[in-house]
């Protein structure tokens, strides 16, 4: 078991603003990308149930709901990483390894400003 250190680092405020306003704007776009994909669901017509329409059309709805299912799943994983990193950031752990507390190098940060793990924690959890 790895004894988890406790960097006393953590990014000044004026570095944190701007990836804090990064995350947010994320947020607003998943969040509507979601209700657009909430729109295009072929289950969310109501006039869908009392439409008795050929198979084919069934199959075509079932294919367009599960197309956007999985669509809703990956907008909902990505929401997810962004609140994660938000409560990092308010927390003042933003840019310290989840599992093992040394810093993030920050050009894995830059690719991914919501990475969790630094690259060895990383590679050791595939």
């Amino acid at each position: 078991m790895k004894t988890v250190v406790k960097s006393k680092f953590s990014f000044p405020l004026q570095v944190l603003q701007p990836i804090r306003d990064y995350l947010v704007n994320q947020q607003a776009k998943l969040l509507k990308r979601k209700k657009q994909l909430t729109a295009e669901d072929p289950f969310s017509d109501v006039s869908r149930v009392d439409d008795n329409a050929a198979l084919d059309a069934d199959a075509a709805e079932i294919s367009g709901h599960d197309r956007v299912s999985a669509l809703k799943w990956e907008v909902d994983k990505a929401l997810v990483r962004v609140r994660k990193t938000l409560t990092r950031v308010n927390l003042g752990k933003y840019g310290l390894c989840a599992k093992c507390g040394e810093m993030i190098d920050t050009d894995r940060l830059a690719v991914d400003p919501t990475v969790e793990l630094c690259v060895t924690c990383g590679q050791d959890s595939r």
